[in-house]
C-alpha cells in the first residue's frame, strides 16, 4: 500500500481520516481516567494507579514510535494505520475484562498503537498536503488530541452510569475496528513497494542519525521534548494548583481545566494558520515559548488578579502551551528527506514521548522541594524558555540562510 503519491486522496478526506484516528487514539489512551473510581474497583486497585497505567501507555508509545519507521518501510502507511486501530480495539476489549495482568497487556497494546499512529498519519497527510498549508493541516490533525480528551471526559462517565464501564469499553471497541475495516476495504488493492529489509535496530539508528545530523530536526526533537514535558505537567496539575494553592472549589477548578483543554485545541489550529502565514514554524515555536514562559512565571501571582483575569490568563496559557504540536510536526515533515516523513517523524517523536514520561514525574519531584504547585510551575518555565530560545536561534539562522 503506497501513500507517497499526491493524487492518492483529496486533502480533505485524508485530513478527516487522520484527525479521526487522532481523536480515537487519545480517547482510548485516556479511557480509564474519567471512570477511574469504578474501573479501579473492578481491577481491585486504588484509583490513583490509573496514573501509572497512562505512564505505561506512553512508555509503550515511545517504543511504537521507535519501531514505526521500519514498519512503514515494510508495509506502508495505510497498513500501519489499520494495525493501529486494531490495537486500540483489542486494548479496549482486554481492559473490559477487569483482570489486572490483562489490563497491563491492554495498556501496552494501546501505547504501541499510539506510538505508531502519528508517523503513519503524518506520512499519509504529508503526501496529500501542499507545503503552503502544511502547518495548519498538521495542526488541525493534532487538535484531535484535546478533542479526544474532551470526548473521553464527557462521554465515558455518562455511558458508565447507564451501561457499566466494562460494557461501555467493549462496545466502544467497535469504533476503531469499524474504521480499520473501512480503511482495509478502501486501500487493500493499493500498491506498495517495500524497501530493502533492515533490522529494527539498524533502521532506528539510521533514523536517529538523520535527526542528529540535521540541526533543524534535532532542535525540533528537543523542543518537542521540553514543550511536551511542560504541557503534560500543566494538564496534570493545574486543577490541583487551583484547589490547594488558590483555594478554588473543585468543580470550578475542573471547569477551568476543561476550558484550558478546549483553548488548547483552538490554539493548535490558530498557531498552525499563523505559521503558514509567517512562513516560519520556528518563529511561531519561539513565540509559543515566550508566551508560555511568561504565563507559567505569572502563576505564583495569580491570586493578586481579579477572577476574570485569572481565568483569562489560564485559558491563554492553555492556548499557547498546547499549540506547539502541529507546528513542530509540520516542520519535521518539511525537513524530512523526500519519501521519509513517517520514518523521521517516528525517530523525532521518541523525544516527545520522553518528555511526556519525564515531565509530570519531574514536576512531582520539584513539588517536594517547593511545596507549592504555582511555584513549581514557575520553575518548569525554564523548559519552555529553553525551547523558545532554541527555536528563536533556529528561526534567525533560517532567515539568514534565506537572505544569503
Amino acid at each position: 500500500m503506497h501513500s507517497s503519491s499526491k493524487h492518492d486522496a483529496p486533502l480533505l478526506r485524508v485530513l478527516v481520516l487522520t484527525t479521526l484516528v487522532q481523536v480515537i487514539a487519545t480517547a482510548v489512551a485516556l479511557a480509564l481516567a474519567p471512570i477511574a473510581p469504578r474501573a479501579a474497583l473492578g481491577f481491585g486497585i486504588d484509583a490513583h494507579y490509573v496514573g501509572y497505567q497512562i505512564s505505561l501507555i506512553y512508555m509503550a508509545g515511545a517504543l511504537g514510535s521507535a519501531l514505526a519507521g521500519t514498519l512503514l518501510q515494510r508495509h506502508g502507511a495505510y497498513v500501519i494505520e489499520i494495525v493501529t486501530l486494531l490495537l486500540f480495539a483489542a486494548g479496549l476489549v482486554l481492559l473490559a475484562t477487569s483482570t489486572l495482568w490483562i489490563g497491563i497487556v491492554a495498556s501496552l497494546l494501546i501505547g504501541l498503537g499510539y506510538g505508531l499512529q502519528n508517523p503513519a498519519s503524518s506520512q499519509i497527510l504529508n503526501a496529500a498536503c501542499p507545503p503552503a498549508k502544511r502547518s495548519v493541516v498538521f495542526s488541525i490533525k493534532q487538535a484531535g488530541v484535546p478533542l479526544g480528551a474532551v470526548l473521553a471526559s464527557l462521554s465515558l462517565p455518562a455511558l458508565d452510569a447507564a451501561f457499566g464501564w466494562q460494557r461501555t469499553l467493549a462496545v466502544a471497541a467497535i469504533v476503531p475496528a469499524a474504521l480499520a475495516l473501512k480503511l482495509w476495504v478502501d486501500h487493500r488493492d493499493a500498491p506498495h513497494a517495500p524497501a530493502a529489509r533492515r533490522s529494527f535496530r539498524a533502521n532506528f539508528l539510521a533514523e536517529q542519525r538523520l535527526v542528529w545530523k540535521s540541526r533543524p530536526l534535532l532542535v525540533l526533537s528537543l523542543v518537542g521534548m521540553v514543550y511536551s514535558a511542560a504541557q503534560l505537567s500543566l494538564s496534570a496539575f493545574i486543577v490541583l494548583m487551583l484547589v490547594e494553592d488558590q483555594g478554588w472549589k473543585l468543580a470550578t477548578a475542573a471547569a477551568v481545566g476543561g476550558a484550558l483543554q478546549a483553548s488548547g485545541a483552538a490554539g493548535r489550529v490558530s498557531w498552525g494558520w499563523l505559521a503558514d502565514r509567517a512562513g516560519s514554524g520556528f518563529a511561531i515555536l519561539a513565540l509559543i515559548g515566550l508566551l508560555s514562559t511568561t504565563g507559567l512565571c505569572a502563576l505564583p501571582f495569580l491570586m493578586r488578579l481579579p477572577v476574570f483575569l485569572q481565568v483569562g490568563l489560564l485559558v491563554a496559557l492553555g492556548f499557547s502551551l498546547s499549540g506547539w504540536n502541529g507546528v513542530a510536526m509540520s516542520e519535521i515533515a518539511r525537513f524530512s528527506p523526500p519519501g521519509m516523513t513517517g520514518q523521521v517523524m517516528g525517530g523525532a517523536l521518541v523525544y516527545t514521548f520522553l518528555g511526556v514520561m519525564m515531565g509530570p514525574s519531574s514536576y512531582a519531584l520539584l513539588y517536594e522541594v517547593t511545596a507549592r504547585y504555582d511555584v513549581t510551575f514557575a520553575c518548569i518555565a525554564a523548559l519552555t524558555a529553553a525551547g523558545g530560545l532554541a527555536s528563536m536561534a533556529m528561526a534567525l539562522q533560517r532567515r539568514t540562510i534565506a537572505k544569503g
